[in-house]
């Protein structure tokens, strides 16, 4: 939860670009980020994998009036809606993009090449079918909000019961990590995006903070089995709450379209 997603920026700067806010190799800079290089495969009327550039014209082309994401866990699965092989591409890789307008959706396959030392990643996205029908599980930005604050309360009511520790490297590194990222630009959505969407990301991003550091950080004071198990039922439901928040964020641009 700590890091972003690539669906994310896929769909927030593809919607910024379908809205004519930025140019087409803005969008194709923003999304690849520090990757090396994002390529599209499976496109309809294309031989082979093309650039995001490329990608991104064909879709618009092909009727899509914007991207919604989608975060899927086993057991949730979270802004999909079919079919079979799309939606377990999708659960393999905990994320996914599907367009509106047009039935395709985009599934990220990410590899490392080179030697070591100058290892670089290569995304491949995956375009597939996809049936058009609500997408399943994914709340109104006002919701999300909602669910996060109550979410956060009580997680933090009870780590704190349980003595679960914030400190030491693992969970430094994870502060200091998303303090780097914020101070970088800080443009947490593309542009288009209403406030409270940034305000829901910034949250859930919070959020999705404190829920790796209390997994990454050993027991704390949770020593007992049965501390333990209660630390893992707090966290779930707060983890589950930060990814639809996250959704409900990077879909409000559609949610806006839909009023």
């Amino acid at each position: 939860m700590l890091s972003e997603p690539r669906s994310g920026r896929l769909a927030a700067w593809g919607n910024a670009l379908l809205a004519g806010l930025v140019s087409p190799d803005d969008a194709a800079l923003a999304i690849v980020g520090e990757d090396a290089v994002h390529r599209v495969e499976g496109l309809p009327g294309e031989a082979g994998p093309v650039g995001l550039t490329l990608a991104l014209g064909r879709l618009r082309g092909l009727g899509a009036a914007g991207f919604r994401v989608a975060l899927p866990v086993p057991g949730h699965p979270l802004g999909l809606s079919g079919p079979p092989d799309f939606n377990a591409r999708a659960l393999e890789a905990e994320e996914a993009v599907v367009t509106s307008g047009a039935p395709y959706g985009l599934v990220p396959e990410v590899s490392e090449a080179g030697p070591p030392g100058d290892v670089h990643v290569e995304v491949v996205w995956r375009c597939l079918p996809v049936r058009e029908a609500p997408p399943a599980d994914v709340p109104s930005l006002g919701e999300a909000e909602r669910e996060l604050a109550e979410a956060l309360r009580d997680a933090t009511a009870v780590l704190s019961r349980l003595d679960v520790a914030g400190s030491g490297p693992v969970a430094e590194a994870a502060v200091d990590a998303y303090r780097a990222r914020a101070e970088r630009g800080r443009e947490v959505l593309a542009p288009g995006y209403p406030p409270r969407a940034v305000r829901v990301l910034e949250l859930a991003q919070r959020v999705g903070l404190l829920v790796s550091v209390a997994q990454e950080n050993g027991h704390g004071g949770a020593v007992s089995a049965s501390e333990i198990a209660a630390r893992g039922e707090a966290l779930r439901p707060v983890e589950r709450v930060a990814r639809r928040a996250q959704v409900a964020a990077y879909n409000a641009y559609m949610e806006g379209r839909g009023r």
